[in-house]
């Protein structure tokens, strides 16, 4: 028995992709079942899978822009049409039972192939705003999971919707907190901040920690932990005169999950995976969403966050070190504002999305789907 699941382009549809893999790892069926991924040739996928000792399949595929017609656009619509008929030659010879797709172009071609190949489909959409790719193929997938409440409408079309959630990393639901902060070395008085921009990084979120640096060196009750990103780092690091001695800047941090089970306050952008992980913590946040991002998604997931009183927002035309810094010494003061929104984050959480996308997965490699 086969499972193919394809999604890529970012960390944001590659994260979940694997932790559905991980769901499938636990089912009873498990040890005669495959997985197959399906991903962009030269893609960032191509790069994280292989080294997951994953079953790997490269497909040529490419990012329509929306915007002025050019001679680009037909050489992305030859690369798609490409990667359609090698996805539909992968389906004819692996004949899998079940194909999942977590979003990004690659996912198009894919599981369009799996449908001409009348193979049973899934997408898994993360955000509060779908995806353009999500949001075609959910018209013609067996069944679309989402996360928000407020992305239903964008599938009206759907066969069958299912409110799920993020499936989140088994890492931050078995690592001690305590043991967490004493690796790294943050004493229980202290309040530990912990900062990052995604997995690229964020160039105006490390500008504004820069600006902020100042007054972060002078506060003796506060560790902060900041990632660049590994192609903004060398940047950061030429631009900062001194590095305070209760800050540490990393370029990756390779124990992520132990640095949000460890810290008081996250400080991140709005992708929908950190903001799952963040809310299933029930951790207060301060919010920068990135501008750039597709239809500015990530502020639309952001503002939902801040809504129900779990995090502030500031757009990165907005954030100074300044509004960080006030931000943050408000939270270290306020002990109830603090309280207040930590519960309004622990109320937002969801930690039962890997249990019912197992659920939907259980119903479909053994009854084909059917309730």
């Amino acid at each position: 028995m086969k499972i193919i699941i394809t999604g890529g382009g970012t960390g944001g549809h590659i994260t979940p992709a694997l932790a559905i893999k991980d769901i499938i790892n636990t089912l009873n069926t498990a040890t005669d079942m495959e997985v197959i991924y399906v991903g962009g040739s030269n893609s960032m996928e191509s790069m994280i899978i292989e080294k997951q000792n994953i079953p790997f399949r490269a497909v040529k595929t490419g990012f329509i822009e929306r915007k002025v017609f050019t001679l680009k656009h037909f050489k992305t619509i030859f690369a798609n049409l490409v990667g359609l008929v090698q996805s539909m030659i992968i389906m004819r010879k692996e004949k899998p039972q079940l194909v999942i797709g977590t979003g990004g172009f690659v996912t198009g071609p894919v599981v369009l192939a799996a449908k001409i190949c009348k193979v049973k489909t899934i997408i898994h959409e993360q955000n509060a705003y779908p995806g353009i790719t999500n949001r075609l193929l959910g018209r013609i997938v067996d069944t679309v999971m989402i996360s928000f409440e407020e992305s239903k409408s964008y599938f009206n079309k759907s066969k069958n919707i299912e409110l799920t959630g993020n499936p989140l990393k088994k890492e931050l639901f078995s690592i001690d907190r305590k043991q967490a902060r004493k690796d790294l070395d943050i004493s229980e008085s202290d309040f530990f901040v912990y900062s990052f921009g995604g997995s690229g990084g964020q160039l105006r979120m490390n500008d504004a920690i820069i600006e902020a640096i100042e007054e972060i060196k002078d506060c003796n009750d506060l560790k902060w932990l900041h990632v660049s990103g590994k192609r903004l780092y060398n940047q950061m690091l030429q631009q900062v005169t001194e590095i305070p001695r209760n800050m540490r800047i990393v370029d990756y941090m390779h124990d992520g999950a132990k640095a949000l089970i460890a810290c008081d306050l996250v400080l991140g952008s709005g992708g929908a995976i950190t903001l799952s992980e963040v809310t299933a913590l029930g951790k207060p946040a301060i919010l920068i969403p990135k501008g750039y991002t597709a239809e500015n998604h990530q502020e639309k997931n952001a503002r939902l966050i801040e809504k129900s009183g779990a995090a502030f927002v500031l757009t990165e035309k907005e954030v100074s070190g300044k509004d960080i810094w006030q931000k943050v010494q408000r939270l270290m003061k306020d002990k109830d504002l603090y309280h207040k929104m930590e519960l309004a984050s622990i109320k937002l959480g969801n930690n039962q999305a890997s249990d019912k996308i197992k659920e939907i997965i259980v119903g479909y490699i053994i009854n084909d789907g059917k309730k």
